[in-house]
């Protein structure tokens, strides 16, 4: 796993970007306040992406209520690409939300995917890691448990 935690940018606001699902409903990221948030950038294409969504999935179920897990595609191909990965791999718990213009990739990336982004219930960035991370592991349990009871 090549992802570390990163705290170079804590304290920064999550931004105000509009994500869309397939069916075009939106959700402005900057009004998520009141729960932690972990946003997830992923892509079908994006190989730990692909293994990290899983692992996601069953984070989101360990912590409904307490923490919503946000997972944002990058691909180019929106709900192309993003829909058949979905009903493919039955998630229960994400969503299957759209960045078709990448401005949140823009916004929040460097580049690499998977970045995942922990904010605090105010919407400050808590952590980032860049890269393939263990979400299964103990050190996510305890970097979590930072901002969720």
């Amino acid at each position: 796993m090549s992802g570390t935690i990163d705290r170079s940018r804590a304290g920064e606001l999550m931004p105000a970007e509009l994500v869309r699902d397939p069916a075009g409903r939106e959700l402005n990221l900057g009004a998520l306040q009141g729960q932690p948030v972990l946003v997830n950038l992923w892509a079908t294409w994006c190989a730990p992406c692909v293994v990290e969504m899983p692992i996601l999935d069953d984070l989101a179920a360990e912590y409904d209520g307490a923490l919503r897990v946000v997972t944002v595609s990058q691909d180019m191909q929106g709900a192309e690409k993003v829909v058949p990965f979905f009903e493919k791999n039955g998630y229960e718990m994400l969503e299957p939300w759209l960045d078709p213009d990448n401005k949140l990739g823009f916004a929040l990336g460097d580049g690499v995917l998977p970045v995942t982004i922990l904010y605090d219930a105010s919407g400050r960035e808590v952590w980032r890691v860049s890269g393939e991370y263990d979400w299964a592991g103990a050190e996510a349990r305890e970097a979590i448990a930072e901002v969720v009871e």
